[in-house]
């Protein structure tokens, strides 16, 4: 599936009908909900915050570029950095609440850094944002053509996707699928779940922060609705949309959200996109429980049960307790 959602990004800017920045926004958005996936979908934990590393990575990386750091690779180092040590310090607050508690420690830090950004006018340029002139430069290479810095993101983003798939089938994924399914028995065999949330929330944070400074510096601005929690209600929307726990699903759920929100925008009931979208999601997620791609999964590699006489009644079936004979 990752080679067939590699070819696909291939080819996104070449469709007549696909604008290069959309197409852009559209990869960055797969890189975060990706990124979150490992936290919800593999760690079971909730955040509701995601938006202050995308928002304020964006921020980093667009003041740097603004004070005359034109290198790409720079800026992109500084947005992550700044991830890294803000998800390392929220999550060493965070990591021993779980649930609801988890999810609304996060939301609160994140509104703080919401309003830092709004205040802090010299700095974000407030309710108008930080726009900047240029994309800067990689290695000599310009990037002000939409499509060689798409291509640049989506080899990133591939990367990244690569590393996710690494990180989940490791035997420290293996230990986070452990502590999610049951974290006193994890705890029990001698695991310190609270290093192990933290690591894993530190490596969401960093990698949506990669993904926020790729989205500031393809718009050229960085802005507080980077920072809003409507952003980081969204990046929940296209996990589930595309599947918890499945690294490729928040990747189909990402293009699903983004491509509704910009098609449906241009026609004649634009204004009411938000309804749309909401529709279309309750339905999704009625029909689909698990979001596409695990529905999909589900359905197509899942072992199929037989039924069987139930012993006690032999007009009733019940399924087969015995696998089925490969």
């Amino acid at each position: 599936m990752g080679l067939v959602l590699l070819a696909l990004g291939a080819i996104l800017p070449l469709l007549p009908f696909v604008y290069p920045v959309f197409a852009i926004d559209l990869i960055c958005f797969a890189l975060v909900a990706l990124s979150f996936d490992l936290l919800l979908g593999f760690t079971g934990l909730l955040s509701f915050g995601h938006a202050m590393f995308w928002g304020g990575s964006g921020y980093v990386a667009t003041i740097l570029i603004a004070h005359g750091v034109v290198s790409f690779p720079l800026a992109l180092l500084g947005g992550m950095l700044y991830s890294l040590v803000v998800a390392l310090l929220v999550g060493a607050i965070s990591v021993k609440r779980s649930g609801i508690y988890f999810a609304m420690i996060t939301l609160a830090i994140a509104q703080i850094f919401y309003f830092l950004a709004f205040q802090l006018t010299d700095l974000t340029g407030g309710e108008n944002g930080l726009q900047i002139a240029t994309r800067g430069t990689l290695f000599g290479l310009s990037l002000e053509n939409d499509r060689v810095y798409y291509y640049v993101v989506l080899a990133i983003v591939a990367l990244c996707g690569a590393l996710a798939v690494r990180i989940v089938t490791s035997p420290f994924g293996q230990v986070l699928a452990a502590m999610r399914e049951n974290e006193t028995r994890a705890k029990s065999i001698g695991y310190d779940t609270d290093r192990f949330k933290l690591a894993a929330f530190v490596m969401s944070g960093t990698l949506a922060g990669l993904a926020g400074s790729l989205y500031a510096i393809g718009n050229r601005l960085s802005g507080l609705d980077g920072v809003d929690w409507h952003t980081s209600g969204a990046i929940v929307m296209m996990t589930i949309l595309g599947g918890i726990g499945t690294i490729y699903g928040p990747i189909v759920g990402a293009a699903v959200f983004e491509s509704l929100e910009y098609f449906v925008s241009k026609t004649p009931i634009g204004d009411k996109t938000n309804v749309v979208m909401g529709f279309i999601f309750a339905v999704v997620i009625l029909i689909a429980r698990r979001g596409i791609v695990g529905e999909i999964l589900q359905r197509a590699f899942a072992p199929k049960q037989r039924l069987v006489e139930d012993e006690d009644d032999p007009d009733r079936l019940v399924p087969d307790a015995e696998p089925n004979p490969v």
